[in-house]
């Protein structure tokens, strides 16, 4: 057991987790996410770290088949099964019938159907979208008697932590210094920490979880294959949503004004574009506009029906880089598509993380001791969003000069407020506050990363402002008043 493990072990006694590989070879052959692994693992291992293995072997067998054959033969002889899923509900407004999908079992939208009384039980919950949970089936024959359905005929939420204490997280951060706590988010997301090679570099990794712990936080990554963007964005939370590849439209997004259905960003906390000069972007110049709306105020506008949302936005694509490993042009947004490639769309994004400075992610940085099993951490993230307390103390610290840019402001604010959230949960009142570490981890990376969005759309577009985005005191018109303790 490595020290932070252990340290781990003891201060988180009640969600701590083993990490080893054995115990995780079960799943082989099983596409499941962090989130869900670990919700399972949960059940069957002890405080050594000892797994029943046949027991969760028979779990998984039941509740979580690898063949879709035999998830529909079962229901073709009349049985009822009972499955811990991924499935997607679509709602029929024309023939008033909410439909279901399971996509990893063979399972269609036109196959699935949710009744009355199971929905009205869970309106909350079983909402346009990709889901996962806990659901009973079996085949029914439809009204008219010809043809059969799948009927869900009992649901229960994936959400193990019905919720989490933020204050027991505040106390536990006590315990732990501030190189340490890097060191705990970084095994909490299953990589070790000795792979990095430095805090900078740990510190830049990091910042992809921002987006999990602030609403409407909007970044661009750019960075070469193999970083573990994916892994981050589609394995962590059941809160957010990966886009690889494919055809995205106005209506899959924001609103479908055919289907009278909110798109994915309504229901989820992050939407991440992956391999985002791979995607088929439709209808570019009405995307855009939405785009631009939405980035601003988090509301946009579909054919009169007023769309809104807490959901922020992340696009993720590769640069070239050269034999240093540094990128081969100064303009980084010509790796992004043609159609983002306009400086007033992208001055609404507020943070760029310089993902050429990551490591190439390798089998020895897989995590191997005790850490926070990762439905908590999600979990804990995730309830994180609506703690106001930080950006109080946010308004607190800082000052911008009364000619300051908006966006600028909002920026900078939003980035500071989340890595406050993310490294300091402690920090609920002025005297809590290193003024240091604060400049260090929070406000100095906050401006970094918004004056890097300014010098780009300079790249694109003149009338911005010709500054040098390392320069805090050019880039941003600010000025920082930390105050003493009281």
């Amino acid at each position: 057991m490595n020290n932070i493990g252990q340290k781990i072990k003891q201060v988180f006694p009640d969600i701590a987790i083993l990490k080893d590989q054995d115990n995780y070879s079960v799943f082989y052959g099983r596409n499941l996410p962090s989130f869900v692994k670990d919700f399972i693992l949960k059940r069957y291992i002890n405080e050594t770290g000892h797994v029943d293995r046949g027991a969760l072997t028979s779990f998984l067998d039941t509740t979580i088949p690898q063949k879709a054959e035999s998830v529909k033969d079962k229901l073709g002889q009349g049985e009822q099964i009972t499955l811990l899923t991924r499935f997607i509900i679509y709602i029929d407004l024309v023939k008033s019938i909410r439909r279901f999908a399971i996509p990893d079992l063979g399972i269609k939208l036109n196959e699935g159907q949710i009744p009355e009384y199971v929905y009205s039980q869970h309106k909350g919950d079983l909402v346009d979208g990709e889901k996962w949970g806990i659901i009973k089936l079996c085949l029914l024959p439809d009204e008219d008697g010809k043809k059969y359905h799948v009927e869900m005929v009992d649901f229960k939420p994936f959400k193990p932590y019905k919720s989490v204490d933020v204050n027991y997280l505040r106390e536990a951060r006590k315990a732990f210094t501030t190189e340490e706590w890097l060191d705990v988010i970084l095994s909490a997301m299953e990589y070790d920490a000795n792979g990095f090679e430095s805090i900078a570099q740990k510190l830049e990794f990091l910042t992809r979880l921002l987006i999990f712990v602030e609403p409407r936080l909007n970044v661009i990554e750019l960075a070469s294959k193999g970083t573990g963007k994916s892994y981050v964005f589609g394995n962590l939370s059941k809160y957010g949503w990966l886009v690889s590849g494919g055809k995205v439209t106005r209506a899959k997004l924001f609103y479908d004004k055919q289907k009278q259905q909110n798109g994915i960003i309504k229901n989820h906390d992050f939407t991440a574009f992956d391999e985002i000069q791979t995607i088929v972007f439709q209808e570019p110049s009405e995307l855009q506009a939405a785009l631009k709306s939405y980035l601003e105020s988090g509301k946009t506008t579909i054919d009169n029906n007023e769309f809104s949302s807490e959901c922020g936005l992340i696009l993720m694509g590769n640069i070239p880089l050269n034999e240093y490993r540094r990128p081969m042009s100064n303009k980084y947004f010509n790796s992004l598509p043609l159609n983002f490639r306009e400086s007033a769309l992208l001055d609404r994004f507020h943070c760029f993380i310089e993902g050429w400075h990551l490591p190439r992610i390798n089998k020895s940085m897989i995590f191997k001791s005790w850490t926070i099993n990762v439905e908590y951490f999600s979990e804990i993230l995730h309830s994180l969003r609506t703690q106001n307390q930080y950006s109080l103390l946010f308004d607190e610290l800082v000052a911008f000069e009364k000619d300051a840019d908006m966006r600028d402001f909002n920026a900078v604010k939003r980035i500071t407020t989340a890595y406050m959230k993310l490294l300091f949960p402690h920090w609920i009142q002025l005297t809590d506050v290193n003024l240091d570490e604060f400049d260090r981890y929070c406000l100095q990376p906050a401006i970094h990363r918004r004056g890097i969005i300014k010098e780009q759309c300079h790249n694109i577009d003149p009338e911005f402002k010709n500054k040098d985005a390392r320069d805090k005191t050019q880039i941003i018109d600010i000025y920082v008043l930390l105050l003493s303790k009281c």
